[in-house]
């Protein structure tokens, strides 16, 4: 098969061989890159600025991405906005499509997926694999030990608590978490006036 080809069957959710020999010469290049940015030292800022724009597709400003950090395909295909932080321990699936919106926050061991294989294990021995696009809206808060699955759409504010497996789209403006993921309650007025609880937010902002 043509290389075009597979790699436009890799973004739009189409089956694959991800074994293909000229796709892993590729993919180890960007794994390099993924090395590289792992090596840099925490004072290595400037650095660290000049290579996260070159490993992905898109990325805004303000961002820092904690080391060490993974991504199967070194960022190529992610779309990160403007101030994200990521914790330690990211890794980014990116065979597919990811798109990251503003002002996000991933707290450590995100896991956040678009690829996967078909269930035939037939298909599955010769190298069969598909992607399916991973969005997260504008001001998401993801908690320590989240994995986001192939397809999954997080909506705009949403927090998604700690150790959830999310198999489906959240929608926006909601707390959710578990496994799987599901929505516990709404984001509310009340969230502007306590941090925590009955802790009341104390400071200007």
């Amino acid at each position: 098969m043509d290389l075009e080809e597979i790699k436009y069957r890799m973004q739009n959710q189409k089956l694959y061989c991800c074994d293909d020999e000229r796709l892993i010469e590729e993919q180890l290049k960007r794994l390099d890159m993924v090395h590289d940015y792992n090596n840099l030292k925490p004072s290595q800022q400037t650095e660290k600025k000049e290579m996260l724009k070159n490993m992905f597709a898109e990325i805004g400003e303000s961002c820092y991405i904690e080391t060490p950090f993974y991504a199967n395909w070194g960022g190529k295909n992610v779309h990160i906005g403007d101030r994200f932080y990521s914790n330690y321990n990211l890794m980014l699936v990116d065979d597919g499509k990811i798109t990251i919106g503003d002002n996000v926050m991933i707290a450590p061991n995100v896991i956040l997926c678009s690829a996967t294989h078909p269930i035939s294990p037939n298909l599955r021995e010769k190298g069969m694999e598909y992607n399916m696009p991973v969005k997260i809206g504008n001001r998401v808060w993801i908690g320590a030990n989240v994995v986001v699955m192939p397809g999954v759409t997080i909506g705009d504010n949403s927090v998604i608590g700690a150790g959830s497996v999310v198999t489906k789209d959240i929608p926006a403006n909601v707390v959710a978490f578990g496994n799987p993921c599901k929505v516990h309650r709404e984001i509310t007025e009340q969230d502007e006036v306590y941090y925590n609880k009955n802790c009341k937010i104390d400071i200007d902002i």
